[in-house]
């Protein structure tokens, strides 16, 4: 094994990130800190590195290195190459989150796309047919 990895193919391995393009989406969104810095996609990484991830708002992850790889691996390994740190959700984020799950999705804005039924009604009515 390799004694440094780049942070991008590491995540992408790790299956911490679906895709190395996503891994490096990651990192140039400021999303991925490694021992607390906020890391580019070329950082490498060493076993005993604490990486932070936040994919999307209200998910975080904090995983610490254990070993290396630098090729895809199955995913039951991949889960070896790393130990999940993660601290449990504050109740606060908890509330957060099954709230987002009970809200409904945003309606379209009435009048875009294409009319309802009734809308095409009326407007046949109106047009004379």
């Amino acid at each position: 094994m390799a004694d440094s990895v780049r942070l991008d193919v590491w995540l992408d391995v790790a299956c911490l990130a679906r895709t190395r393009s996503q891994a490096k989406e990651l990192c140039d969104g400021g999303k991925v800190e490694v021992n607390g810095e906020r890391a580019k996609p070329h950082r490498l990484i060493r076993p005993g590195d604490r990486i932070r991830l936040a994919p999307a708002p209200g998910v975080r992850r904090e995983v610490v290195v254990r070993a290396l790889a630098k090729r895809h691996v199955a995913k039951t390994e991949a889960r070896t190459l790393y130990e999940d740190v993660t601290p449990p959700p504050t109740p606060e984020e908890l509330e957060l989150r099954h709230l987002g799950r009970l809200a409904p999705p945003p309606a379209p804005p009435r009048g875009f796309g294409r009319p309802e039924k009734r809308d095409r009604r009326r407007l046949e009515r109106a047009r004379g047919r």
